[in-house]
């Protein structure tokens, strides 16, 4: 039976208590006048992972939805920016699911946005009305069963309740009439830039004798205190 931890809370502001495998890599952006901080944001590869989709979500289905371009072009484009997207999230984070034992999740994810690419692709080359009509429906199961799984490795109800939400949005889709693409763009970008912009709930942090040392998981231990003390 799968137990989801209910110790810490779905969803809240970031903690800055990193693991060593979540400090690789990480992007940080601070603005600042004077010595007075007005914006200070960081972003792990996990984080990166996020924002590239949600910016990549964002352009496929709001072009979709507004520009006047033929499917054709469209299918050509957006096999180009999924590629790109699955190369990237290949590239950023295939270190933190070796180290967390997820490479699975991270094959899943690979599988699903290439399928998700030869589908649309064929409905839109060979004309197969039936395919083109459930687009949106199609991209929203996938990333549904992407949360479903992601959430199941990572015993996480923050990406399980995304996966939901993506469900709910299939049955949604009927009364947006002619926003569907629009819709589904909306659904999938907010949730993945909500969770680069939080912190979600998962299982405890595991060590992994293989790919750290000693120090590296005596390092994760001790961050892994200051996150429960901060609470």
């Amino acid at each position: 039976m799968i137990s989801f931890s209910s110790a810490q809370p779905i969803i809240r502001r970031k903690q800055e208590a990193l693991d060593y495998q979540d400090r690789q890599g990480l992007w940080q952006f601070e603005l600042a006048v004077r010595d007075r901080t007005l914006l200070s944001k960081f972003y792990t590869r996990i984080d990166q992972v996020f924002v590239i989709w949600g910016l990549i979500s964002a352009t496929i289905f709001f072009t979709a939805q507004f520009a006047p371009i033929s499917w054709i072009s469209q299918a050509i484009f957006w096999s180009v920016l999924t590629i790109i997207g699955t190369v990237s999230m290949t590239a950023l984070t295939h270190f933190w699911v070796k180290v967390e034992r997820l490479r699975w999740v991270l094959y899943a994810w690979i599988i699903l946005m290439l399928a998700g690419v030869v589908v649309t692709d064929l409905g839109i080359f060979l004309g197969l009305g039936t395919i083109l009509m459930y687009l949106c429906h199609l991209w929203l199961a996938l990333c549904a069963v992407g949360y479903f799984f992601t959430g199941w490795g990572l015993r996480s109800r923050a990406l399980t309740i995304s996966g939901i939400i993506h469900l709910l949005g299939i049955l949604a889709l009927p009364y947006c009439m002619g926003w569907q693409f629009f819709a589904t763009g909306i659904i999938m970008t907010v949730s993945l830039l909500v969770f680069a912009e939080t912190q979600w709930d998962m299982r405890s942090p595991i060590d992994n004798y293989a790919l750290l040392s000693e120090a590296q998981q005596e390092f994760n231990r001790q961050q892994y205190l200051i996150r429960k003390a901060e609470g």
